[in-house]
């Protein structure tokens, strides 16, 4: 009998991450393969076969599988979104182009900024009449002639992603129903999102948009989750696991067969998984609220923990299109190892967002790329080793260094001031991300410490803590893989909400009872077609509240059990704190003059997983010595410096390495700069710190 592997896949714009636990021995077993751009299931295929026919005489089998993806994503930030249609109220066929008055970056570019296209131009929505109020009380019966005339219309024209959002159809779902029924004997071959199933939630034209990105992404996350299903068993020569599932934007997962319905809610995916995989690891170190960095290929994720949970939001975006839907609060910078760097027209340097991507990659990859990038500049200044994985991916430093030269020229620089330039201007871009997320927040960043993973997420890490001044940086063991692993330690997932607004005055108690009773009930429904019985489920209760005549509302945790005045005291009691944390006042004092409203109500059912048990290493001798593998040349920033080469699998918890010096693995390296130094714990990670701070 083989192996038994329960396995993370998580899918990077450069490479594919894959982590697999052995779950008789508790071994982790870590690799990475290319991305695979133009068909992202064969990198996933990929991986998975790699992982799995391992070094062993025997086969090794998936028991579970975890997966991270980018395909709904890419598929919104490419705008790849082609004939889909819109079906809503009679009288509202402009909510998409009234939208919101917000103008993206404030006033002073008001003058010029155009409103992009909507996701759908106006000759593709259809109306249909019916009418409901805020209550759900039906105004005018719907229309079931002119709903049968807007399917034809649909079907006639061969536009087959539709989405349905009718006014008020969150308080009463009826009409989309009956629409939904309409378009299965017009339009069969129709792929449908409802705005009930999808946010049922006020605000029509978030609910619009967030219904019609659920409709668009939906069939191509169909066939690649199809194909997926059908081909790991034989491409892995080992039998397709269980239940293949999903990572969610909210922090849990999802088997696919469920997530095909909800495609919007992987818009995070692979993001999400690598802040749970952060906080999971800060936890393990004592650290219960961390920055999280997670730099890729394309990219850099920054999210913020608190008490060991990664923030929520509702208030998110994928490209232009507003998506309203639970996430982990991330701030996402082009700021990855595939940044470009080039001279802009004002003649000033400029580093990303734009991406050499996976094909074909910086110039040192040898594969056609023609520009220069942050890994070339890392390359040329030493502060990477002359090959990658381990040497399955091997350097051209003199490609990368040619490339820099004519950009150097450009700018009249050398080329160590030019790469260093590069780097300085990614760390920056880094720097202005974390304050995104922290300082806007009313969080002090230096308050934290920054987890720093991905394959570039360390490469800057010292520079971090001198532009920002946390307090360390954490930086866990496999950090190229952590998103991966992240996956294997993921709840399932399910969020539901209804909004009903009343006054705090005089509350009605049995309306809010019913109302977490209606979440509890659909939350534990999904739970029953994953698998978990009652006594392995978990119901988190959340509320939005607001005062009266705010516009937007603040979301607190709700206690469970009985709906009493106690549960309403306490609710309303956390609302305030956390409206005096988030904008320095509250109106705890005058409830009269500004009284409060309950708004939404929220419900997140939650089957948890047996998360993994990494062994605790047993400390060394102190001395770093038996890591020390060899020496090259690093440029720091102020000339070439001989610098020692450690290998982080050969620490032991408790030796400490003072910079300068480079730490080396195999999906990631940590160039420690002069001044810094690394202390290895009894978990894996790496605690990086300024020497004078000892």
């Amino acid at each position: 009998m083989g192996r038994r592997l329960r396995i993370g896949i998580d899918t990077g714009g450069t490479f594919t991450d894959v982590v697999a636990l052995d779950e008789d021995t508790g071994e982790y077993i870590t690799t990475k393969t290319p991305s695979t751009p133009s068909d992202p299931a064969e990198g996933f295929l990929a991986a998975a076969a790699k992982v799995l026919a391992g070094d062993g005489p025997l086969p090794a089998e998936a028991v579970g599988l975890s997966h991270g993806t980018t395909v709904a994503t890419n598929r919104l930030l490419e705008d790849r979104i082609e004939d889909l249609g819109f079906i809503t109220t009679e009288g509202f066929e402009s909510v998409l182009e009234i939208a919101r008055q917000s103008v993206p970056d404030g006033y002073g570019n008001s003058y010029f900024w155009v409103k992009p296209p909507r996701i759908v131009p106006v000759h593709r929505v259809r109306t249909v009449g019916g009418r409901l109020d805020h209550t759900g009380a039906e105004l005018r019966p719907f229309d079931q002639a002119g709903a049968v005339r807007a399917a034809r219309w649909f079907r006639d024209r061969g536009i087959a992603a539709i989405g349905v959002c009718f006014l008020h159809s969150y308080a009463d779902p009826s009409h989309e129903l009956a629409m939904r029924e309409v378009l299965r004997r017009e339009h069969p071959e129709a792929v449908v999102s409802l705005s009930c199933e999808v946010l049922r939630e006020y605000r029509e034209y978030e609910r619009s948009v967030t219904t019609l990105v659920d409709a668009a992404v939906k069939p191509v996350m169909a066939r690649y989750l199809a194909r997926i299903i059908e081909r790991i068993g034989d491409r892995a020569s080992a039998r397709a696991p269980a239940r293949l599932h999903v990572m969610k934007s909210n922090g849990g997962v999802l088997s696919a067969e469920e997530v095909v319905h909800q495609p919007i809610t992987t818009v995070l995916s692979g993001p999400a998984a690598g802040a749970l995989g952060a906080a999971f690891v800060a936890a393990r170190a004592g650290r219960g609220s961390v920055v999280t960095l997670d730099g890729g290929g394309t990219s850099t994720d920054v999210a913020v923990v608190l008490d060991g949970e990664p923030t929520l939001t509702t208030e998110g975006a994928i490209g232009r299109h507003p998506v309203k839907i639970p996430m982990i609060d991330i701030v996402t910078v082009g700021a990855g190892g595939g940044s470009v760097a080039r001279v802009s027209p004002e003649g000033t340097m400029k580093v990303g967002p734009r991406s050499a991507g996976a094909d074909p990659g910086p110039l040192c990859y040898g594969r056609g790329g023609t520009e220069p990038t942050v890994t070339d500049a890392h390359a040329v200044l030493g502060r990477i080793p002359p090959h990658l994985l381990g040497g399955e991916i091997p350097l051209d430093v003199d490609a990368a260094r040619a490339g820099l030269a004519e950009l150097a020229a450009t700018l009249g620089l050398s080329v160590e001031r030019a790469a260093t330039g590069i780097l300085e201007i990614s760390a920056w871009n880094q720097a202005n991300a974390i304050r995104q997320i922290t300082v806007k927040r009313g969080l002090d960043v230096r308050d934290y410490p920054l987890v720093a993973f991905g394959g570039s997420g360390p490469l800057l890490a010292c520079r971090l803590l001198d532009v920002l001044g946390p307090p360390a940086a954490i930086v866990p063991e496999n950090p190229g893989n952590l998103s991966a692993f992240g996956l294997l330690t993921v709840d399932v997932k399910n969020d539901y909400v209804r909004t009903r607004v009343m006054r705090d005055t005089g509350l009605d108690l049995g309306a809010v009872a019913a109302a977490f009773g209606d979440l509890e009930r659909e939350a534990a429904t999904a739970l029953d077609r994953e698998g978990f019985p009652p006594a392995r489920r978990r119901f988190a209760r959340t509320a939005d509240l607001r005062y009266h005549g705010q516009a937007f509302e603040v979301r607190v945790p709700a206690p469970a059990g009985p709906v009493t005045e106690d549960f309403r005291a306490e609710v309303v009691g956390r609302f305030h704190d956390a409206h005096e944390a988030l904008y320095g006042y509250c109106y705890r004092d005058d409830p009269d003059r500004h009284p409060v409203e309950w708004v939404n109500y929220r419900v997140s059912g939650i089957g948890p997983i047996d998360r993994p048990r990494p062994r605790e290493r047993p400390p060394g001798d102190g001395d770093p010595s038996r890591a020390l593998v060899s020496s090259r040349r690093v440029h720091f920033g102020d000339g070439w410096t001989e610098t020692p080469v450690y290998e982080r699998a050969l620490l032991a918890p408790g030796d400490v390495i003072e910079g300068p010096a480079i730490v080396q693995e195999f999906g990631s390296t940590l160039p420690l700069h002069p001044g810094f130094r690394a202390e290895a714990d009894p978990c894996g990670n790496l605690t990086v710190t300024r020497a004078e701070r000892e």
